[in-house]
C-alpha cells in the first residue's frame, strides 16, 4: 500500500511539475524513469532498513519476516505505482498527456484507497477519498514548482 501510493504521488508530482516546466517530451521522460527509479530504490532501501531496525530492537524474536523481501516488494510496489502517471507521458501526445497523467494517478489513488478501505473494513469511501487528496496536493505542488522554474 505505502509503496504504491508515494509511487504514484511522487512520481505525479516529478512528471507534471518537470511537464510545467518544460516542453521537451524526452527530457520529461527521461527524468520521470531516473526519478522513479532512484526513488523506487531508495524506498526499497528505507524499507530493509527500518525494518531491520524493528528487527534489532525485538528481544522477544517475534519479527521474523524477510527483510530482503520486504525490500524487493517496496520497489516493485514504488514503481506500480510510478507507472499510473509516467504512462501517459509516454504514449500521448503533449498536449494532452499531463492531463492523463493527473488522471490516471487520481483514478489509481482513488482505487488503492477504497480497496484499503475495504481490506481493513474501515469506510473505504472515506479512504478512497482521503488518498485523492493527497495527490492532489502533491501535483499542485508540482505544478506550482514547474511553473515558475520553467526553462
Amino acid at each position: 500500500m505505502f509503496g504504491l501510493q508515494d509511487g504514484i504521488v511522487s512520481t505525479t508530482g516529478v512528471v507534471v511539475g518537470i511537464s510545467t516546466g518544460v516542453d521537451n517530451k524526452a527530457i520529461i521522460i527521461l527524468a520521470a524513469f531516473v526519478a522513479v527509479t532512484v526513488e523506487a530504490t531508495s524506498m526499497a532501501a528505507g524499507q530493509y532498513s527500518s525494518e531491520k531496525a524493528v528487527h534489532q530492537m525485538d528481544k522477544t524474536g517475534k519479527h521474523t519476516d524477510s527483510l530482503i523481501i520486504g525490500g524487493i516488494i517496496m520497489f516493485f510496489a514504488y514503481l506500480l505505482g510510478g507507472a499510473f502517471p509516467i504512462l501517459p507521458i509516454v504514449f500521448f501526445p503533449q498536449e494532452i498527456s499531463r492531463i492523463l497523467a493527473i488522471i490516471s494517478a487520481f483514478l489509481g489513488l482513488f482505487v488503492i484507497g477504497y480497496i484499503k478501505g475495504q481490506v481493513v473494513e474501515h469506510r473505504p469511501l472515506r479512504s478512497a477519498v482521503e488518498l485523492f487528496i493527497i495527490g492532489s496536493i502533491a501535483t499542485i505542488v508540482g505544478v506550482i514548482v514547474g511553473y515558475f522554474l520553467r526553462v
